[in-house]
């Protein structure tokens, strides 16, 4: 039986497929240490309690019809208090809206600023910017980023191509590297787009910039956040945002994202997902707004989500490092926010102890399997070279004692290498 060209061409996620195999041997029996999902475990990462009470007493007050289309009013004007105070950013209520998480933010984004056949730049790895191109007809102009950068791209890289570009795609902090943006690497991509701007005639359309920001309450240490319209607040007029509460609070199933941006491309997404339905729960929204609105509550909980995440990230690093220290081709980058961490595994060409040659990254992603009992995302599930021999780690279904049990598992399975 047919269906259309863009369901019939459409492809999977290369993590799901990963996700099948750890299941599989998961159901039989075997002792799996899964980092491959960009998720909360709840039983270590629980939301606030407070927002778990306040959702169910929003549901205990008939909050259960059709919310706003941009979202309820009470969460938007919390979201707009939140940018301001926490985030030195101001948006009036009439330019963010609220969806059922970042996804749809993100789809009705492509939607409202890429036609079919424009140009999308963007860096890999990265998090599905390939597959939202697709799904809009789009033409993918991809950068490959490099480890000496920390895998963010540059204004060098991105230059070449902004006059032909409708959509620059960037995240910061970074899915799935977890490496941010410094003041002067943002800085010199928002003057490239402002510039590009000027060029263009007013019968032309804008370059946009999409700024996908849903980790930026996770920085570790002294590392800073930085977004485009604090650094050029010209960046104003071409910035969409993707933000939302999924990360900060561990709340990926509550569905509560939003976007903030110009008010005329806020309104076009409001009309675009009106006809998806994709909005988040009324009665999750009321809480969201409730639980936003006591902003000291919301930092007592960053402190100790950031403090667990950190005890994690630092914990794998320091593993990663002493194995490398002790002569295994291994590394990592010192972790600098949200929940993962980016490690390298140099192992092409060696062999198993029953003789095999490892001579892929999916060789080695299924010696770590099978072996180490480790399963963690090549970064060529996220758009990179499928010769790369780097790594997503994330930290966010482990418990702290699964640290030293996967680096002692690792140590084990890289000892069996010669």
């Amino acid at each position: 039986m047919k269906v259309s060209k863009l369901a019939e061409n459409i492809v999977g996620s290369e993590i799901i497929k990963l996700a099948a195999e750890v299941n599989e041997k998961v159901k039989q029996g075997e002792k799996i240490y899964n980092l491959t999902i960009g998720d909360f475990n709840p039983k270590e990462f629980p939301i606030p309690a407070e927002l778990k009470q306040l959702i169910v007493d929003a549901y205990f007050a008939d909050q259960t019809n059709y919310p706003a289309a941009d979202g309820m009013l009470e969460l938007r004007q919390a979201v707009s208090e939140l940018l301001k105070e926490r985030g030195g950013l101001d948006y009036k209520t009439d330019e963010i809206l609220i969806a059922g998480g970042a996804r749809p933010i993100i789809y009705a984004i492509f939607k409202a600023l890429v036609d079919p056949g424009d140009t999308v730049v963007f860096a890999v790895p990265s998090w599905n910017n390939n597959h939202y191109s697709y799904l809009n007809g789009a033409k993918q102009q991809v950068i490959e980023a490099k480890a000496e950068n920390n895998f963010m791209p540059s204004a060098a890289d991105i230059s070449p191509y902004v006059s032909q570009a409708s959509l620059i795609a960037l995240c910061s902090p970074q899915n799935p590297t977890g490496t941010v943006f410094t003041k002067k690497g943002l800085e010199e991509i928002c003057d490239l787009v402002l510039a590009e701007n000027k060029k263009r005639g007013a019968d032309q359309k804008p370059l946009y910039l999409m700024y996908d920001q849903i980790y930026w309450a996770l920085m570790m240490g002294d590392i800073k956040h930085y977004d485009p319209v604090s650094l050029r607040p010209e960046m104003k007029n071409y910035t969409v945002f993707v933000d939302g509460i999924s990360k900060s609070l561990s709340a990926t199933g509550v569905r509560v994202g939003w976007s903030m941006g110009p008010k005329f491309i806020i309104d076009k997404m409001k009309a675009i997902l009106t006809h998806v339905g994709a909005w988040a729960p009324k009665a999750e929204q009321m809480a969201t707004a409730a639980y936003l609105s006591q902003l000291n509550k919301y930092d007592e909980f960053l402190v100790v989500q950031k403090q667990k995440i950190n005890e994690r990230l630092t914990g794998f690093h320091s593993g990663f490092q002493k194995l490398k220290s002790e002569g295994h081709n291994v590394d990592s980058i010192t972790p600098q926010a949200a929940i993962y961490l980016t490690v390298r595994f140099s192992l092409n060409g060696k062999k198993t102890a029953s003789g095999q040659t490892l001579s892929s990254t999916k060789d080695i992603t299924k010696y770590l399997l099978d072996e180490a009992k480790l399963a963690i995302v090549p970064f060529y599930a996220f758009g990179a070279s499928i010769d790369s021999d780097w790594y997503r780690l994330s930290v966010g279904t482990c418990s702290i004692k699964d640290v030293e049990g996967v680096i002692t598992s690792l140590r084990s399975a890289l000892e069996k290498l010669s």
